[in-house]
């Protein structure tokens, strides 16, 4: 899934407002991480997750693997906090962050 630039550009206009709901630990992406992100996505299909640590490398190697492991797309990373992005199936009006904006894509 490749976002063209108008649908990141929209995607990061409503991850401005968003704060991170997943933290990932010491630990990296663990089993109970790794559902919480898996839930989160199927919710709310545009999260922030925030990625603690110095090492630069190391950060962009778990966003990286989050990425494979829950098969979304990473819309933008500023500093310790990546927005993730997956299309719902059958997103819920009521917790979607992209239906509840209220306003169409592009």
């Amino acid at each position: 899934m490749n976002l063209d630039n108008s649908t990141r550009k929209w995607l990061r206009r409503i991850g401005h407002g968003l704060t991170p709901v997943v933290t990932l630990g010491e630990k990296g992406l663990s089993d109970g991480v790794r559902d919480e992100i898996e839930r989160a996505l199927t919710d709310h299909e545009l999260i922030k997750v925030r990625i603690p640590g110095s090492d630069r490398e190391r950060r962009q190697r778990l966003i990286a693997e989050t990425l494979a492991v829950v098969s979304a797309e990473c819309v933008q990373t500023i500093g310790h906090v990546a927005l993730l992005y997956r299309k719902a199936e059958r997103p819920d009006p009521r917790l979607s962050n992209l239906l509840r904006q209220g306003n169409a894509e592009g």
